[in-house]
């Protein structure tokens, strides 16, 4: 469990710059949370115990009771600070479903919730309990800003928030008082001072590296390869009607699928996990531009696949660890067994190719910019159409998980899309199945339902080729 670590957050943290650069790219039709869509078995618990149970649990994420507090004159990052006013109505809230509770109606309180953007004056998350859902169902419903977890980080905090047996632990109330928030002219100058005191830091890295001087050479040459190789390859996705301009609204659609089915598949034909999980979706967008009556024959997409490149060590710390990778999805190819062996070779040579180690540093290079630079930086890659969509898969905890004795039976993963994005695919495993979270635009993909389909098909193909 990572509550030791969760804990240790402090107040006055700035914030990285890649997770500010999640804040600048949030605009009008573009909203940076994340959620998840957890599905419990028996009735809904009462409000105020689901109130107490997280109330008891904020100790252990006191990022949760944290807001931003802007730097004046943009002089440095935002600084996370104890919100003095925090309420904890305000962040989980209750609701429920008109009967009869159906899945379709479900989905789409789903997209209305994450048609709405956070409130940056306020810890930056949301819980929601729906109850009435068809089936003596309810379901929680997450939202958090990108800004604050990424996929590695979000499965920790559910595994702090969520019990691995029916029984909760006892857990006594903190006695939390917020710490006196910062004036402007304390953030001004605590910003100046980072500033001023940063050289130092540059200097202390560049004596490490050229400790070994036989070795710098070959790191400069290394880090320069890895750059280029990243930059050189994410600006030409190929055009297709999943990249237009989307509005402020949602659809929302699932699919769920057994690990062990993937697994199957890959041990039959070769491959990842992640392979098999690419060839699916590859498969499901085949089948969604063929009934848009899109050619396909000749199209070859491109998928932004985040890729985590946080240590061991760095469990259980919130924030974004993560690099990107671009993934051909060969849309072209009808047979599923080909498709799965293009991405596979494909996915082998990206692995080597250094485009993960090129966008981590880039991003780290980030850390020595102004704060104008990285809002500048930010606002052209939601310009940009460097992937068509994004396709994330986040090992999730494969042992059951309760909250106040009822039992977590399904759980769905839902990211944000950008700009010129209308769809993104994301996925989470769980206790031996894999749920799909497809969000798509409302105004562009009211055949969201075309991909779910086509993804149960695409798993179904591969798993009648198995001999």
């Amino acid at each position: 469990m990572p509550w030791q670590y969760l804990s240790k957050m402090s107040s006055n943290e700035r914030l990285a710059v890649l997770d500010e650069m999640f804040l600048h790219l949030e605009g009008p039709t573009t909203h940076m949370h994340v959620g998840g869509i957890a599905l419990f078995e028996g009735d809904a618990p009462d409000y105020d115990d689901i109130l107490e149970m997280i109330a008891r649990r904020l100790q252990y994420v006191p990022r949760f009771r944290q807001k931003l507090a802007t730097v004046p004159l943009g002089l440095g990052r935002p600084v996370w600070v104890d919100d003095p006013h925090f309420n904890i109505e305000y962040h989980v809230r209750h609701t429920a479903l008109p009967a009869p509770g159906s899945r379709a109606k479900l989905n789409r309180l789903v997209a209305r919730i994450m048609s709405q953007q956070l409130d940056r004056a306020k810890p930056l998350w949301e819980f929601w309990v729906a109850e009435g859902l068809a089936g003596n169902r309810f379901a929680l419903i997450s939202k958090t800003h990108h800004s604050l977890v990424d996929g590695i980080s979000g499965t920790d905090i559910m595994s702090v928030l969520l019990d691995p047996s029916p029984e909760p632990p006892q857990i006594e109330r903190d006695d939390w008082r917020p710490s006196v928030e910062p004036s402007s002219d304390r953030l001004m100058v605590e910003a100046l001072r980072e500033r001023l005191t940063s050289p130092g830091e540059v200097m202390r890295s560049v004596q490490s590296a050229t400790s070994d001087p036989a070795k710098l050479p070959g790191r400069l040459i290394e880090s320069l390869r890895a750059m280029s190789e990243w930059v050189g390859s994410g600006f030409a996705a190929p055009a297709s009607s999943l990249n237009r301009p989307i509005s402020p609204h949602r659809r929302f659609e699932t699919v769920n699928v057994q690990l062990d089915d993937l697994k199957r598949i890959k041990n039959a034909f070769g491959g990842t996990v992640n392979d098999v999980v690419l060839t699916i979706v590859s498969g499901g967008l085949r089948r969604l531009l063929q009934a848009r009556s899109e050619r396909v024959d000749d199209l070859e997409l491109r998928a932004m696949v985040p890729v985590s490149v946080r240590a061991d060590h760095q469990r259980g710390s919130l924030g974004n660890m993560v690099a990107n990778v671009w993934a051909v999805l060969p849309i072209y190819e009808p047979d599923p067994l080909e498709r799965l062996q293009v991405i596979s070779e494909s996915m082998t040579d990206l692995k080597s190719s250094g485009q993960a180690v090129g966008a981590q540093l880039l991003t780290s290079l980030g850390e020595f910019a102004p704060p104008t630079i990285v809002a500048q930086a930010s606002r052209m890659v939601a310009r940009q159409r460097a992937f068509n969509l994004v396709v994330t898969n986040v090992p999730g905890p494969q042992i059951p998980l309760y909250t106040l004795g009822r039992e977590m039976l399904e759980v769905y993963p839902v990211l944000p899309l950008s700009g010129n994005t209308t769809l993104g695919v994301a996925l989470l495993s769980y206790n031996g199945s894999v749920g799909f979270g497809l969000l798509g635009d409302y105004e562009t993909t009211a055949d969201i339902g075309e991909l779910a389909e086509g993804i149960e098909k695409s798993v179904a193909e591969l798993l009648a080729a198995i001999p």
